[in-house]
């Protein structure tokens, strides 16, 4: 055993393993790089920078690779052992510690970014409102209970519990506080909603005279559009209501079960902010003679209870205000004409590790002086005894 862990160490600790990381890790780039010309970026980061294992395909040939998420795993490992805990201490080595204190600094803040960071958007006509932002990607189902005098209660199922409800399977939503069962089928990660006709026949349910029409998925996947259907079951009596769910639908589906209205929704993933943030004033300016923006800008009021704040939001000056940054992401529509009323697209992300890369690189920079600096001094001695 003690051999064994003896050949870990080593392993794990080696300039060599190093090497064979970062070369990974390069080529892990440069053939997601590639992959864009034929799938999305969220697509790629996903399947080449999130992952543990992946299956490239080199033409016909598959090539199995490992992740940049494991790759990454495996060089904090070797950097721990290799250039802080079997390192020689001392003066010498002191930038070189300091160095990849920083580097392991700049790859925990890449983990903690994967796992425990939200982004979205937030997109706004002038004086519109909101106190939560969006995810561009990610779906949940919304179970809304009027409770009376403009009060509401929100039941709220999150992606992983309906995504599998594919290929036939079923899965069965529940919670005890409600008066029925939601049972799902079906779901679709791009689709539209069309009118079913007298002249073809579909192999999907038709509803009320509808049915979901399933598309290809989008390289650029803010674009796909989710749809689900649905059945609330009641409790009592196992009464069915059947209904179709769709990501952009402004009309959630109602049922009436118990003496209530239930408004249900499939809407993308919705993350509160403490605060309120409305949109003041959009400005755009052109380019002379193209219609290409110069510069657009959101003048945003921060209200937060009885105080309130103004900022303006530019395409390089983000809003930083309690653990959220909001960017100046882009406009709409793009057919507006001029006089037409635009709206202003925020990109929002909440990322607990926001700024530990400008700390790492400060770090890391603090070595490399500590570093080089003693390196001059030896050398400035040497000549001195020299000369």
């Amino acid at each position: 055993m003690r051999w064994i862990l003896d050949r870990l160490l080593k392993l794990f600790s080696s300039l060599g393993l190093s090497v064979v990381l970062l070369i990974l890790l390069g080529l892990l780039t440069w053939l997601g790089t590639i992959e864009q010309v034929h799938s999305g970026l969220f697509e790629v980061q996903k399947k080449y920078f999130e992952s543990a294992f992946l299956i490239h395909q080199a033409g016909r040939i598959p090539i199995p690779l490992p992740g940049a998420g494991l790759v990454q795993g495996l060089l904090f490992i070797n950097i721990l052992v290799g250039g802080i805990v079997r390192i020689r201490k001392g003066v010498t080595t002191m930038g070189v510690l300091v160095t990849h204190v920083g580097i392991m600094i700049l790859l925990l803040s890449g983990f903690v970014k994967l796992y425990f960071s939200q982004d979205g958007h937030i997109t706004l006509y002038e004086d519109d409102s909101a106190n939560y932002f969006q995810s561009y990607y990610r779906w949940e189902i919304a179970i809304t209970e009027e409770l009376g005098g403009g009060r509401y209660k929100e039941y709220i199922i999150p992606q992983e519990d309906f995504v599998d409800a594919v290929d036939g399977k079923l899965v069965t939503l529940f919670a005890d506080d409600l008066p029925f069962d939601l049972e799902v089928g079906r779901f679709m990660k791009n689709c539209r909603p069309r009118p079913k006709g007298p002249m073809f026949e579909v192999d999907v349910p038709v509803i009320d005279g509808a049915y979901l029409h399933k598309l290809p998925l989008v390289p650029t996947a803010e674009q796909n559009l989710a749809g689900i259907y649905a059945d609330a079951i009641t409790k009592e009596g196992g009464a069915r209501q059947k209904g179709i769910l769709w990501g952009v639908d402004s009309h959630p589906w109602s049922v009436d079960v118990g003496g209530k209205t239930w408004a249900i929704d499939l809407r993308h993933e919705r993350y509160s902010m403490p605060f309120a943030l409305t949109l003041d004033r959009f400005t755009k300016e052109d380019h002379p003679r193209i219609n290409m923006p110069r510069v657009f800008a959101s003048d945003v009021t921060v209200a937060e209870g009885e105080s309130e704040r103004q900022v303006k939001i530019e395409m390089n000056e983000p809003l930083r205000d309690r653990g959220l940054v909001f960017f100046q992401a882009s406009w709409g529509p793009s057919n507006a004409r001029p006089g037409d009323p635009l709206f202003s697209t925020l990109s929002v992300v909440r990322n607990p590790s926001d700024q530990w890369p400008l700390i790492a690189c400060i770090v890391i920079a603090i070595g490399l002086i500590l570093h080089f600096a003693r390196k001059l001094l030896s050398y400035i001695r040497v000549e001195v005894r020299k000369a």
